[in-house]
């Protein structure tokens, strides 16, 4: 019996802040695979919370990790968002992340699996933040989340990897209590559920 390898690129959003490691989405993309009675490995997760694209790059090349996976994820680019960083600088660093790992999937892209960016707009975390005395502007936190989605999904089509879009179901009850962490602001497992499912589907596409 084969057994697969995953490794997963990101942020909080990949290890799963404030939820049990079991429950974060790549752990919970594997067990589903393996409930299909595909056999995997641990999924190897190089993310932490706060990452943006750079900060991700960087860790990555301090890690040693197999030269080739046989699935890769890749979700990165909120806290760019977050820190007023322009599309422009993510357009580059986000394709430089997607030949990274297109690299780590022995030079296969369709094994290559781009995930959405949350919009952390609708959480309530965002409802008490105060910038500057001023409530978050949710509608600019939206347009600026779709902004970086759009590059993600075209670099992605251009890469022939896999576009994956988490952001609008997680729009529609990722401000939910029970989809939410403790923070009021990371999904709970029962958020990554949804991601996983998708992924799985995905994934069993290209095995």
């Amino acid at each position: 019996m084969i057994t697969y390898s995953y490794l997963a690129l990101g942020d909080s959003y990949s290890i799963g802040e404030q939820v049990a490691f079991a429950d974060n989405f790549p752990n919970q993309t594997i067990q589903l695979l393996r409930k299909d009675s595909f056999g995997f490995y641990a999924p190897e997760i190089i993310a932490k919370t706060g990452w943006t694209t750079d900060e991700l790059n960087e860790a990555i090349e301090n890690t040693v990790l197999l030269e080739t996976y046989d699935i890769v994820s890749l979700l990165i680019g909120v806290n760019n968002q977050y820190r007023g960083r322009s599309a422009t600088e993510f357009k580059i660093e986000f394709e430089q992340l997607l030949q990274l790992a297109i690299g780590f999937a022995g030079n296969k892209p369709y094994r290559v699996f781009v995930l959405s960016i949350p919009d952390w707009g609708i959480t309530p975390f965002a409802s008490t933040l105060l910038i500057d005395g001023k409530g978050t502007d949710t509608q600019k936190v939206a347009e600026e989340i779709d902004a970086y989605n759009y590059i993600c999904e075209t670099s992605a089509k251009q890469f022939l990897t896999n576009f994956i879009n988490i952001t609008a179901s997680q729009r529609e009850e990722g401000n939910k209590p029970g989809f939410l962490a403790p923070d009021g602001l990371h999904p709970s497992g029962l958020e990554y559920k949804k991601w996983a499912a998708k992924l799985a589907d995905a994934v069993l596409k290209q095995l």
